[in-house]
C-alpha cells in the first residue's frame, strides 16, 4: 500500500500551536484518500514552532498530488492554530511543497495547493479551476471595500481590529494599541510629571529640554542644537522626515510678490532674482492645501491655529539650500507680510516656525497617512480580493501588505477617529486632519507614487545641482533595485506582453485599485488595465516601494526631527504676525504648544518612529510562499544588490554629523505596519 510522508509546521507566534483534533485530506488525478487523523487532544503535536511528520498509508496510489485538506476541529474551546507550511512525500520520491502561513479559526477545513505558482490560464483540470475561483469568492466576502469618509481612499470594511480576517490581524493586539503605546512612551521618556500641566507654557526655549531626551549622537541632538539656523532649515527640506516638499521655481508665482531689492542680501552671485530663477537657483515650498483648514476646536480652553506659508529657498555658493523670503499665509497684503532673513531675530524665526509647524500638518495627514497608509491599504485589499495564494503576484506581494490593513483599521479606530489621539496634540485634529485627507486625495496621482517621475516633475533630478539631496539618491537606487526584482520575476512567469494582458486575475487585481481603492478618478492616471510586463514592472514598483522605501523615509525620522518642539511644533496657540517689528521672545513661546500638548506629541514621535519587534527588513522572506528555484535566485540577487545599497550608504555616513540611513535597506521594512 503507497505511503506518503506528511510534514506538517506550526508557527512560532504566540498561541500558534493547538490542541484540537487535526485532520488530512490528500487529493490527486487518481483519487482521494481517506480522512486521516494527524493529531488529537494532549498527543503534544502542533505546539508553537514546531515541525511534525506522520506517515500516511492509502488503498491505492492517487496520481499527481493537486489538493492537501487540513480540517480542524475544537476539543475543548476554539483554539486559532497557525499552520505554515506541510510537505508530502510521495512514494516515487517527489518532494512537494505546500505553503499555509495562516491562521486556521473554530472548526474549519482549508484546502491548500502545493506551491509551485500558477497563473489563470496554467489551471487545465476542473477541479483546480473550481478551487481557485471559490477562494476569491470566500475572500471577496471577508475582505469588503468601505469608505471610511467621503473623498477618502477606500478601506477595509471594519469597526476594529477584532472585525478584521484573522489573518490579517496583529499576533499581538497589546503590541499597536496607540494609546497604550503612546502613555509608555511618555513614561520611558519621563514627561509624565508634566501632563497635569496640561495648558501651561514653557517659559523659553531652554524650558523644553525639560522633556527632551538627549540619546547620545542622534540626529534629535544637534536639531536641538541647530534648529535656529537656516542651514538646518533649508536641510530638512531635503533630508528630514518630509523630503517631499520641495521643487525647483520654474517661476515665481505671483501670490508670493518677491522682489530682488527684498532678497538682495540672500543672493550671492550678483543676479537679479529673476535671473538666480534662471540658473535654477531659487526653490519653493508651497502648502497652499492648508488654507482654509479648520484648526482643532476640540479644548474651548485652547485657541489653535492654522496657516499656508510659501517660503522660498536659495542654492547658495556652498550648495546649501536656505530660506530667502517667507510668506505665512497665501493671499498677499498689508497684513500677510513677506518675512525675510534680513528682519529682526525674531520676526524671521517666527516666521520660520509657522513653516516647520505647517510642514508636520503635511506630513503627518498627507506624506505619511495618505501617500502610504491608505495607499498601502489600496493595494492589500485588492491583492486579497482578486489574486489566489497560488497566483504569482499574491506571492511577490504579500509580504508587503503584512499588518498593514491592521494598523490603519487600529488608526481608524483610536488615532484618526472622532475625539482620537490625534485630537489631543495637533492643531489639524477635530476634523481639520480629514479636510487635507479629501483636498490631497484629488490631486493624488499614479506618476506621484512613481519616485524618479516625482523626482523630475519637481526639478529635483540633477545630482550636480543639488548634490545633498540624499532622500533622493538613496530613493533612486533603491526603487531601481525593486524594479529589476520586479522584472526577474515578471520575467519568469509572463514570457510576453500578451500574457500579461490576458491574465485575468491581474486585470482584475487593477481594476480593483481603481475602480474602489482610487474611486474611478480618472485625473489620479492609476491604470484600469495593465498591457505591458514593463508597466507591469512599474505598477508593482510602486506598490512595494510606498509599502516599504518610502514609508521608511517618512516615518522612521519623526524623532530625530519632531522630538525637539520649536523644530516642529504639532500646533500654534497665538495668530501669525500681522506686521514686522512686533514679535518677542515671550510671543513665540505663547505660540508654541503647551506642556501637556508637548508631552503627547514627544509621546507620538517616539513610537512612530519604532521598529516592530521581529521586524522584517526589505528582502528578507522568511515565509516561503515561492518555491521554484528561479524565483529564489531573483530573490538572492534583490539580497545582494540591496546589501551594496547598505555599503555604499554606510560608507557615506562614516563620521558625518548628519547622517541619513532611512533610506538603507536594513533599515526598510517590509510593510507599512507602524
Amino acid at each position: 500500500m503507497p505511503s506518503y510522508t506528511v510534514t506538517v509546521a506550526t508557527g512560532t507566534q504566540w498561541f500558534a500551536g493547538t490542541d484540537d483534533y487535526i485532520y488530512l485530506i490528500l487529493e490527486g488525478t487518481a483519487g482521494c484518500s481517506e480522512r486521516h487523523l494527524l493529531d488529537k487532544p494532549f498527543y503534544n503535536d502542533f505546539e508553537r514552532g514546531a515541525v511534525d511528520s506522520y506517515d500516511v498509508t492509502v488503498a491505492e496510489d492517487l496520481g499527481e498530488i493537486q489538493l492537501l485538506k487540513i480540517e480542524k476541529r475544537k476539543y475543548w474551546v476554539h483554539d486559532d492554530w497557525y499552520l505554515r507550511y506541510i510537505t508530502v512525500k510521495t512514494p516515487v520520491g517527489d518532494h512537494l511543497e505546500f505553503p499555509c502561513y495562516r491562521w486556521i479559526t473554530e472548526d474549519k477545513e482549508i484546502v491548500l495547493r502545493d506551491g509551485r505558482a500558477k497563473l489563470h490560464r496554467d489551471d487545465k483540470t476542473q477541479i483546480l479551476k473550481q478551487h481557485r475561483r471559490k477562494e476569491l469568492e470566500e475572500r471577496q466576502k471577508m475582505y469588503r471595500w468601505k469608505e471610511w469618509h467621503p473623498g477618502f481612499p477606500l478601506s477595509i470594511d471594519a469597526n476594529c481590529h477584532s472585525d478584521l480576517p484573522r489573518d490579517i490581524q496583529f499576533d499581538s493586539e497589546k503590541g499597536v494599541d496607540f494609546i497604550l503605546n503612546y502613555s509608555k512612551a511618555m513614561e520611558n521618556l519621563y514627561v509624565n510629571r508634566f501632563m497635569h500641566m496640561f495648558q501651561s507654557s514653557w517659559s523659553d526655549f531652554a524650558d523644553f529640554e525639560k522633556i527632551f531626551v538627549r540619546i547620545s549622537n542622534t540626529i534629535s541632538e544637534y536639531v536641538m542644537q541647530h534648529w535656529q539656523e537656516d542651514f538646518m532649515f533649508g536641510y530638512q527640506f531635503l533630508n528630514g522626515c518630509n523630503p517631499v516638499m520641495i521643487k525647483r521655481c520654474r517661476e515665481l508665482p505671483t501670490k508670493l510678490p518677491v522682489t530682488t531689492d527684498m532678497v538682495e542680501c540672500s543672493l550671492e552671485r550678483n543676479l537679479t532674482l529673476e535671473e538666480e530663477i534662471k540658473q535654477g537657483n531659487i526653490f519653493l515650498v508651497d502648502y497652499e492645501l492648508l488654507d482654509g483648514i479648520d484648526a482643532n476646536k476640540t479644548d474651548p480652553c485652547t485657541l489653535q491655529y492654522l496657516a499656508a506659508p510659501i517660503c522660498l529657498l536659495y542654492k547658495n555658493m556652498e550648495n546649501k539650500i536656505v530660506p530667502i523670503a517667507i510668506q505665512i499665509n497665501q493671499t498677499p497684503g498689508p497684513d500677510n507680510p513677506i518675512f525675510l532673513p534680513s528682519d529682526d531675530k525674531y520676526d524671521w524665526l517666527l516666521a520660520k516656525i509657522w513653516v516647520r509647524s505647517s510642514d508636520f500638518h503635511m506630513h503627518q495627514t498627507v506624506t505619511h497617512l495618505l501617500r502610504t497608509h491608505l495607499i498601502s491599504e489600496v493595494f492589500g485589499i485588492a491583492m486579497f480580493r482578486q489574486l489566489p495564494a497560488v497566483h504569482p503576484l499574491f506571492k511577490l506581494l504579500v509580504p508587503h501588505v503584512r499588518f498593514t490593513i491592521a494598523i490603519n483599521t487600529k488608526a481608524r479606530e483610536q488615532l484618526i477617529c472622532e475625539c482620537g489621539l490625534f485630537d489631543k496634540a495637533n492643531a489639524t485634529g477635530g476634523g481639520g486632519h480629514v479636510q487635507m485627507v479629501q483636498r490631497a486625495t484629488k490631486e493624488l496621482t499614479y506618476s506621484s507614487l512613481c519616485f524618479p517621475e516625482e523626482i523630475k516633475a519637481k526639478g529635483m533630478d540633477s545630482k550636480e545641482d543639488i548634490p545633498y539631496y540624499y532622500y533622493r539618491d538613496d530613493g533612486i537606487k533603491v526603487w531601481e533595485v525593486v524594479k529589476s526584482f520586479t522584472t526577474d520575476v515578471i520575467d519568469i512567469y509572463y514570457e510576453s506582453d500578451e500574457v500579461v494582458c490576458e491574465d485575468v486575475e491581474l486585470q482584475a487585481f487593477v481594476k480593483d485599485v481603481y475602480v474602489y481603492g482610487m474611486k474611478g478618478n480618472k485625473s489620479s492616471g492609476f491604470p484600469k488595465t495593465i498591457k505591458t510586463r514593463e508597466k507591469l514592472s512599474e505598477y508593482l514598483t510602486v506598490a512595494i516601494f510606498t509599502a516599504s522605501a518610502q514609508h521608511a523615509a517618512v516615518n522612521f525620522g519623526q524623532y530625530d526631527w519632531c522630538s525637539w518642539i520649536p523644530n516642529s511644533p504639532p500646533t500654534m496657540r497665538q495668530p501669525p504676525p500681522t506686521e514686522k517689528g512686533t514679535v518677542t521672545i515671550e510671543q513665540i513661546v505663547e505660540s508654541l504648544p503647551d506642556r501637556g500638548r508637548s508631552c503627547w506629541h514627544l509621546g507620538a514621535v517616539w513610537a512612530l518612529s519604532q521598529f516592530q519587534e521581529n521586524e522584517l527588513f526589505l528582502g528578507m522572506y522568511p515565509d516561503e510562499h515561492f518555491v521554484e528555484k528561479p524565483v529564489k535566485q531573483a530573490m538572492m540577487k534583490f539580497r545582494k544588490d540591496l546589501d551594496e545599497i547598505v555599503s555604499v550608504i554606510t560608507e557615506r555616513n562614516k563620521n558625518k554629523k548628519l547622517p541619513y540611513y532611512y533610506l538603507s535597506p536594513n533599515r526598510i521594512p517590509n510593510s507599512v505596519a507602524v
